[in-house]
C-alpha cells in the first residue's frame, strides 16, 4: 500500500472504524510504529489520530507512554448520546429564540447546500466522506457557538471526551457501505429540517429536531433491529 494512499483523516476514521467494531480489542495497547506499518502510512498522521482519538474517549493514554483501547459499553454510548442531544437541542433552541444573524444563516446554508451535492449521485465521490465531515463540523458548531453559552458550551466539551458523543467523531463502517450512506443521508436531511426550523424561528421544533439528530449515530443498527425477522 502506497504511503500515499490514505490522508491524514481517512487514517482517523479507519482507525475509529476499527476501534469501534472491535477489532481492536478493549485494553488493548496500540503504537504508533505497527498501526502505520499496518495501514502502509507515516506514523505523523496515525500520531495525530492517536490524539484526537484520545480525546474522543476512544482511546486511553497510558502514564509512561502509547495508548491503550477504552473499554466501550452500548450503555455508555447511549447515555453519552442523550447527554449530547439534551445539550445541542438547548443550542439550537436557544439560536431559534435569538434569530440568526446573516453570517450564521449563509454558514449553515452552504453546509445543507454542499452536502446535499454530496449524496445527488446515491454514493460517496472519493473524497466524499471527508467534505461530508468537513461540513458537518461547521453545522453543528455554529449552532453550539450561536447559542452563547459558556455553561453549554463546557459542558459538551466535557461530554465530548466520551466514545462516540462528539459530532466530530463521525463513524463510517465500509464494511456496510450502503447503509452508513443512507446513515448520513438521514442525518443530512435532518440538518435541513433543523435549519427550517431556525430560520422560522421554531425554538421547540428546532429543539426537538436537534435531540433526535443526536440518535443518528446508531440509526443503521437501529434499523437493521427493526428489519430483522
Amino acid at each position: 500500500m502506497s504511503k500515499q494512499q490514505l490522508s491524514g483523516q481517512q487514517v482517523l476514521l479507519k482507525l475509529r472504524e476499527m476501534i469501534i467494531s472491535g477489532e481492536f480489542e478493549g485494553c488493548q495497547r496500540i503504537a504508533e510504529i505497527p498501526t502505520a506499518e499496518m495501514l502502509g502510512v507515516s506514523r505523523q498522521p496515525v500520531r495525530i489520530a492517536f490524539q484526537l482519538l484520545a480525546q474522543e474517549g476512544l482511546l486511553i493514554k497510558n502514564p509512561t507512554r502509547g495508548y491503550r483501547v477504552r473499554e466501550i459499553s452500548s450503555d455508555l454510548v447511549k447515555q453519552a448520546l442523550e447527554v449530547r442531544g439534551v445539550l445541542e437541542g438547548l443550542a439550537a433552541k436557544t439560536l431559534a429564540e435569538k434569530g440568526m444573524t446573516t453570517d450564521q444563516h449563509n454558514t449553515l446554508l452552504d453546509c445543507i447546500q454542499a452536502c446535499d451535492k454530496l449524496f445527488a449521485t446515491g454514493q460517496f465521490a472519493e473524497d466524499g466522506l471527508e467534505q461530508y465531515y468537513h461540513y458537518n463540523n461547521i453545522f453543528h458548531d455554529t449552532i453550539i457557538q450561536g447559542a452563547e453559552n459558556i455553561a453549554l458550551m463546557q459542558a459538551l466539551t466535557k461530554n465530548n471526551q466520551l466514545p462516540m458523543a462528539s459530532a466530530k467523531a463521525l463513524a463510517y463502517d465500509s464494511k456496510h457501505s450502503l447503509s452508513e450512506y443512507q446513515r448520513l443521508h438521514f442525518a443530512h436531511l435532518q440538518h435541513c429540517s433543523i435549519y427550517d426550523a431556525l430560520v422560522n424561528r421554531q425554538a421547540g421544533r428546532a429543539e426537538t429536531l436537534m435531540r433526535e439528530h443526536s440518535s443518528v449515530v446508531v440509526f443503521a443498527s437501529t434499523v437493521q433491529n427493526i428489519l430483522q425477522p
